[in-house]
């Protein structure tokens, strides 16, 4: 599957699956999450109650409601200390258990944000090598 990078409001893509930068505990979080749940409706976080508790690089998909996608994938990545607390094999996992899922679930496309580089606090441009 090709890789592109794209500028675009992932609320507005229309992909097979949008990811979600979620936080742990199963209530909307930070500015991209805000987005896609607003987006969503009230549907998308009554879902992801189900699944309870995240850790880090665990993945779970719903339905995506009101979104142009069929799945939302919600992830929690890694927040950013200093580089030398595993946090790139983290992202790299992170990334790679979306992956597993979008396959599992047969999509043909995927929107990723920049996972972590938010108020994790993951620098941008290494965010950016881990994702490609």
């Amino acid at each position: 599957m090709p890789f592109y990078v794209i500028r675009q409001d992932l609320t507005k893509m229309n992909v097979d699956i949008i990811v979600n930068p979620a936080q742990p505990e199963p209530f909307v979080g930070g500015t991209t999450d805000y987005l896609i749940h607003q987006v969503a409706g009230k549907g998308l976080i009554e879902e992801r109650k189900r699944f309870g508790l995240l850790k880090t690089t665990d993945a779970v998909i719903t339905s995506a409601y009101k979104l142009n996608a069929s799945y939302v994938i919600h992830t929690v990545g890694p927040i950013y200390q200093d580089g030398k607390h595993n946090e790139r094999a983290l992202l790299e996992v992170t990334y790679l258990n979306c992956l597993k899922l979008a396959v599992r679930h047969r999509a043909s496309s995927i929107a990723f944000p920049l996972i972590s580089s938010g108020h994790y606090g993951y620098p941008k441009d290494e965010a950016i090598e881990v994702a490609d």
